[in-house]
């Protein structure tokens, strides 16, 4: 079965998970923990994604993100790319670290941003890694212990998160530790892991009931954690952009278009947008280039790069430089 494309948007909620290929390690010791910290302190203030959540197991991890600025796609390349190399490089290895694909589920905010907080920062409790609250407290390398106080990362929105808990810090820090530990006896939960309506709305039993009353029209996606109307207005908004991508072909646009396009704005020559250089204003002219055949066209980073000649990673930061060249600009690909 084919897979389906991962949903994205600014502002959306997502669930991340990444494991190692064939369930290895993809942290060995505390300087991979720190290198992928490092990267987080960097990577995400850059792009403006919020992080309210996130583990760190010995062959998987776990986080709660809200898209920026940059697409998620981008994002996570940037991350997992980085960090791969930087692992192989460490431990003298070679080859896939993590598996193909990411998991990613959009998740609706106000029925699950506080259980996903929950249920992800007790993986280390779950695990056995930690064997009390207390010392999940003191855990450097989950989300818990920057909400609880014990841990500093700039990088990660705590308050937001104490924001459902309380109006105080003191006061959302105790009900928050109040939840957890409520939670701590729910072991794993699925329906946190899978998304779909099918999960929320209480599994195939409750979804048979509905349909037993008459509600045969049960809107559910596995890419996505919400009720029906939340699955409904996901999958509307997505086939707007998937939409956008087929009627701008079918209006003749392709890449030699984008690039006449490109090359107006600059005041360049098109071969000059194809060709490779390093002046500024060419930089830029390529990085918008790029941005609308990705999002614009839906064009894959690596087509992009077999026809600029350039690596995919360097395509996907050329990418994010022409979303930013684009919205300072008010550049739009069609006047």
């Amino acid at each position: 079965m084919p897979r389906q494309a991962r949903l994205d948007a600014p502002g959306v909620l997502h669930h991340i998970m990444i494991r190692g290929i064939e369930r290895r390690k993809i942290f060995i010791n505390n300087s991979d923990r720190g290198d992928f910290l490092d990267r987080l302190a960097k990577l995400l203030p850059e792009t403006q994604m919020a992080c309210y959540a996130w583990v760190f197991m010995p062959n998987h991890a776990h986080f709660l993100f809200r898209t920026g600025v940059s697409s998620l796609a981008t994002v996570m390349r940037r991350l997992l790319t980085g960090y791969a190399v930087s692992f192989n490089r460490r431990h003298k290895r070679q080859g896939q670290l993590f598996q193909n694909r990411y998991k990613s589920i959009i998740c609706q905010e106000d029925a699950y941003l506080k259980e996903l907080v929950r249920y992800i920062h007790l993986n280390p409790i779950r695990a056995g890694i930690t064997q009390s609250l207390k010392e999940l407290n003191r855990y450097a390398y989950c989300g818990h212990s920057a909400l609880v106080d014990e841990k500093t990362r700039p990088w990660q929105d705590v308050d937001y998160v104490l924001g459902y808990f309380g109006k105080t810090a003191k006061r959302a820090r105790k009900e928050y530790l109040n939840y957890v530990e409520v939670g701590m006896g729910q072991g794993r939960q699925d329906e946190l892991t899978g998304g779909g309506l099918i999960r929320s709305v209480g599994g195939w039993s409750e979804v048979k009931r509905l349909r037993r009353m008459g509600k045969d029209h049960v809107m559910s996606d596995e890419r996505i954690l919400g009720d029906s109307e939340f699955v409904d207005s996901v999958l509307s908004r997505a086939e707007e952009k998937y939409e956008r991508h087929y009627e701008l072909k079918r209006q003749g646009y392709d890449l030699d278009r984008i690039a006449e396009r490109v090359a107006e704005i600059y005041g360049m020559e098109t071969r000059e947008i194809m060709s490779r250089g390093k002046q500024p204003r060419k930089v830029k002219a390529r990085s918008l280039f790029c941005f609308w055949a990705v999002s614009e066209l839906g064009m894959s980073i690596r087509q992009v790069a077999k026809r600029l000649k350039m690596s995919s990673p360097g395509v996907g930061f050329s990418v994010e430089r022409g979303q930013a060249i684009a919205h300072e600009n008010e550049y739009h690909l069609i006047d």
